[in-house]
Formats: structure tokens, C-alpha cells, sequence
């Protein structure tokens, strides 16, 4: 957190109506021919329809008339991945290492509204609860009945909202490096500026909050040393910002988010009442999300594994993160 899938229509014309007549050998050899026909014709239907079905890169329409970039890729069971940000997009995670998940689950990359490959709301609705709406859009226009979902960073608030509305419909959340709550994630932020620049950004009012990120991401940056809210590792932070510049992405979400209260409250202590199965991925040095995040959560069905890296573990710890959701999936 830095801070239509549409078919073919077949038809087949003739040039003239069926007769009956009796059946006399070439009418047989008529008969053969058009079964035939017609079998090539529901095989080449089908194939068509498949290959519709699993087209990597598509759009969905929403219920409220927004495009939504869609990727579809992998086998297995299905896995909506919820992207952070807020106003990032997909791309990067499958691009360094989540793609890896492929081998055992169908994965469902979409952009949220008003960020990446997505279009933006006419109405300017980004709330949480459309958010949520979206994901559902995804799961009943695909036909997917129960999926996984895979939340990253801010993805972890509208996933997390997304299973208390259709708890029936998840098979089980996976927090990846997840936030519950903003305020908490960027006060860990502040605190870890501070002690790489020994500086004193603090704020006791929690209104000032996102000022007084803003001011100290801001002295981090002009240091050169921003790469190191995501990473120690600058050419990985380098080589995430060369994915997310290959094309050009829409970042309309990313400039209201901030903004909107709705998305600042503490969610953590309501974990309890989402009662499905949950597995939380942390990083033991994830200062962007605050390596103690987790420790709020109080979901009844928790496995909880904490990798020693940072904010990038689908990239930096690519086989531990395999590990970690094989064996959440059994």
C-alpha cells in the first residue's frame, strides 16, 4: 500500500426446408452428411465457446455499467486476486512471481475501477461497498461458484468486506501483506521513516495523519531512498516501477482513496466475526503495512505464517509465498 466476456451467435441457413421422403440410399448418405455437419458444427461451437471462457484478457461489465479489466489464467480451483494501492492494478504481482499460483489455481487478475487497465465511474462511486459489488461481478459473470480470495496490501479491505457479504461464496482469504487498517499502516510507515532519516515526524491527531505521511514520504523520496518502504533491495523496487510504466494505467481510484473516511476505519478487532477459513502472509520486515499488523487480527479460523522479508514476499520470497498457499489449499 503506497498509498464482457461475450459469445458468437451460430446459426445454420439452409437454402431450401427438410422433405420427407423414403428412405432411399442416398437419402442415408444425405442424412450421414448433415450429421456430420452438424457434429463439426457443435464441436467448432464448443471449442469457440472454450476458448472464450479462458481468453486471457478481457473486460467484464459491471452491474453498474463499469469495464473492468480481467485476466484469466491457470488451473484449479478459482482465485480472485485484489490488488492494493489503493489505484495500483494487477499486473505487477503476476508480472514478479504470483503467477506461480497457477499450477494449482485458476487465477482471476482483474483492475479495480478507476485504476490500471479499468475504465472510471461516470457516478465517480468508488465506496467500499461498490468495491465489494465488483468482486462479485467477477465471481457471478465468470461462473464461478465458491472461489479463493487473494488480497495484497490495501486489497485487504474490500476483500475482507467482500467475505462478510458472501461468506457462502469463499472458500477461504488469504491476506498477503494486507492492511486492515490505514491509519495503522501509515503510522508504521512514519515510524520507519523516522528512523532511517532520525527524524521526528509525529502527529497525536488521527485527521493529520495522511498530512504527516505525505510530508515524510516526501523527505524520504528527495534522500533517494523511498524504494525502502517496499524493499531493501532498490533494483527490485526499480524493477517494480519499470512493470507498472510499461503501459499507461488509470490511477483515478488512487487520487480519491486517501480521501474517503469509510476506507480509514480500524477493521482489525471485526475480523472475529468472519467465521471461513483465512491465512495471513506477513512479512517480518514489512514496514509499509507495519511488521506487527497482524497481531490485531482475531479471525476464529486463522493459519498465520511469517515470512522474514518485506512488503514484495510474491516476488523476494516467491518460494516461501508458494508454499505458504499450497498448503493453505489443502
Amino acid at each position: 500500500m503506497c498509498i464482457d466476456f461475450t459469445t458468437s451467435n451460430f446459426r445454420v441457413r439452409h437454402s431450401r426446408p427438410f422433405l420427407f421422403i423414403h428412405p432411399t440410399n442416398q437419402l442415408m448418405m444425405n442424412i450421414s452428411k448433415i450429421a456430420t455437419l452438424l457434429l463439426f458444427l457443435l464441436l467448432t461451437a464448443g471449442q469457440v465457446f472454450s476458448q472464450l471462457r479462458t481468453k486471457p484478457d478481457t473486460t467484464i461489465v459491471t452491474s453498474d455499467g463499469v469495464r473492468l479489466f480481467l485476466k484469466v489464467s491457470g488451473h484449479g480451483k478459482p482465485c480472485i486476486f485484489v490488488h492494493g494501492g489503493p489505484g495500483a492494478w494487477s499486473k505487477s504481482f503476476e508480472a514478479l512471481g504470483g503467477n506461480v499460483l497457477e499450477e494449482n489455481l485458476t487465477m482471476y487478475y482483474y483492475d479495480q475501477r478507476g485504476s490500471g487497465r479499468s475504465t472510471s465511474p461516470a457516478n465517480k462511486d468508488y465506496s467500499l461497498s461498490r468495491m465489494v459489488e465488483d468482486i462479485e461481478d467477477v465471481r457471478r459473470i465468470t461462473g464461478a461458484d465458491k472461489v479463493y480470495l487473494l488480497a495484497h496490501s490495501f486489497g485487504g479491505i474490500p476483500a475482507y468486506h467482500y467475505a462478510l457479504k458472501y461468506p457462502t461464496h469463499v472458500a477461504g482469504l488469504i491476506m498477503l501483506n494486507a492492511t486492515l487498517s490505514i491509519n495503522h499502516s501509515l503510522l508504521s510507515q512514519i515510524g520507519y521513516i523516522n528512523k532511517i532519516l532520525d527524524t521526528s515526524f509525529t502527529t497525536a491527531d488521527t485527521s493529520a495523519i495522511v498530512s504527516t505521511y505525505v510530508a515524510a514520504i516526501t523527505a524520504l523520496r528527495e534522500k533517494g531512498k523511498g524504494f525502502q518502504m517496499l524493499s531493501d533491495n532498490s533494483r527490485n523496487v526499480a524493477l517494480l516501477d519499470s512493470i507498472d510504466r510499461s503501459a499507461p494505467r488509470n490511477y483515478d481510484f488512487g487520487r480519491v482513496a486517501l480521501l474517503m473516511p469509510e476506507y480509514f476505519a480500524d477493521f482489525r478487532l471485526s475480523t472475529a466475526d468472519l467465521n471461513i477459513p483465512v491465512l495471513v502472509i506477513s512479512g517480518a520486515a514489512d514496514h509499509n503495512i507495519g511488521p506487527d499488523h497482524y497481531r490485531y487480527f482475531r479471525f476464529p479460523n486463522q493459519r498465520l505464517n511469517v515470512i522474514q522479508g518485506g512488503h514484495l514476499l510474491y516476488y523476494e520470497k516467491n518460494t516461501d509465498f508458494k508454499r505458504a498457499v499450497t498448503r493453505f489449499l489443502r
